[in-house]
């Protein structure tokens, strides 16, 4: 991360003692003996770690009040006191900014939404300082412990490097090398992290959702794009720079319809909310201007409606059953906007996602999450406690 403003530093200057941390923040509340067993360490590691996370209001132990008293003396369990910092996540899209105000524990206590009518770099910042403003303000009159802001996350489609923080393409802003994160920081006066929306939702769902306690897993987003978020070996894959996990990018069909990438055949090509309705007005000859408009084609039955889902279904599968083949993670996650026509095309993911993984691969557990923008700006935030908590994010 470049340098930015602090309000004020983590008591934590080790890995181990961010790694021990870290547990308690996604598996938590633990005992010390669990803390020491999940994260792979000594309890004295943990121990001397704990302390002083304590001591600065980071960590609380106390009794397990559900515990059965016939069952002995309860356990002390260590846990994270969420309302000891608060942070600010942003999603950016074509046409809104979502803002969120989030506890430590990244439990949404605020939620903005504001209409970008301007996508020119110096309007969406006023409007994101504006925004941040305004959330900032509002938490601090309603927090009474005085917690504060501690750091904002920010999250924009396309190819984001988080540790230049810098945007160096976001097709759907028509940016090119914007540096964000020193911008944003000049204009809020915050620390502020920038990262690709579908690895923000993923740092999310694996710190606070359904990834919690995995250490390999994926997050598939569909909709206006087809994004793909990497957990390996307990990190979100980030790539030398800044691009991973771009299953939208993967040629399915050679001979496919051509990519804004400049290839041909990509998932996107195919899969993507734009693909849908350019395959149903080819197909069908109707003007359908919007994907809840493709999607009641489908549903009524039109051929060239319902083709057009299979076969995106059929791209997603393909997409998902390279990433289990390459990588052999336990879980897909499937999310995103396009969720919404998911009954049209979800058997022919799964039917292709069969065919094409390779051996056990074909065992990775492969469900879809419905996640609502407000989320992606939750996964914004997530980025920012992310790195406020550890110094190697």
């Amino acid at each position: 991360m470049l340098p930015t403003p602090r309000t004020e530093r983590f008591p934590v200057n080790t890995p181990a003692a961010s790694q021990i941390f870290t547990t308690v923040l996604s598996q938590g509340p633990l005992t010390r003996l669990e803390v020491a067993r999940r994260a792979g360490l000594s309890p004295a590691a943990v121990t001397k770690a704990v302390r002083p996370l304590i001591e600065a209001g980071y960590l609380a132990e106390g009794a397990d009040e559900e515990a059965r008293p016939a069952l002995g003396r309860p356990a002390t369990l260590v846990r994270v006191d969420g309302g000891r910092a608060l942070f600010v996540g942003v999603k950016v899209t074509g046409d809104e900014i979502i803002g969120v105000v989030t506890d430590l524990c990244c439990r949404i206590r605020l939620v903005r939404h504001v209409p970008l009518t301007d996508r020119d770099l110096g309007a969406v910042l006023a409007a994101v300082a504006d925004l941040v403003h305004e959330l900032r303000a509002e938490a601090d009159e309603a927090d009474e412990g005085g917690a504060g802001v501690h750091g904002l996350g920010i999250a924009v489609s396309g190819d984001v490097d988080r540790g230049e923080g810098t945007v160096r393409y976001s097709p759907f802003l028509e940016w090119r090398d914007v540096p964000l994160a020193e911008l944003a920081a000049s204009t809020t006066g915050l620390p502020v992290t920038v990262d690709n929306d579908v690895r923000a939702l993923t740092v999310a769902e694996q710190w606070f959702g359904a990834g919690a306690g995995r250490s390999d897993f994926a997050v598939v987003t569909v909709g206006a794009g087809i994004g793909c978020g990497l957990v390996v070996h307990g990190r979100v894959v980030s790539g030398a720079h800044g691009v991973a996990g771009e299953i939208g990018h993967v040629t399915v069909d050679p001979s496919g319809p051509p990519c804004h990438c400049g290839n041909r055949g990509c998932v996107e090509a195919i899969a993507g909310d734009a693909a849908i309705l350019r395959r149903i007005r080819e197909t069908t000859g109707l003007e359908v201007t919007d994907s809840a408009e493709a999607a009641r084609l489908a549903h009524n039955g039109v051929p060239g409606a319902r083709e057009a889902y299979a076969r995106a279904g059929e791209a997603i599968g393909r997409g998902i059953a390279t990433v289990a083949n390459l990588l052999g993670p336990e879980l897909v996650i499937i999310s995103g906007e396009g969720l919404a026509a998911y009954d049209l095309f979800a058997e022919q993911i799964r039917d292709t996602f069969a065919a094409a993984a390779f051996g056990s691969a074909a065992r990775c557990d492969v469900r879809t999450r419905p996640l609502p923008f407000t989320e992606w700006a939750r996964g914004a935030a997530a980025t920012a406690i992310q790195s406020f908590i550890r110094a190697d994010s």
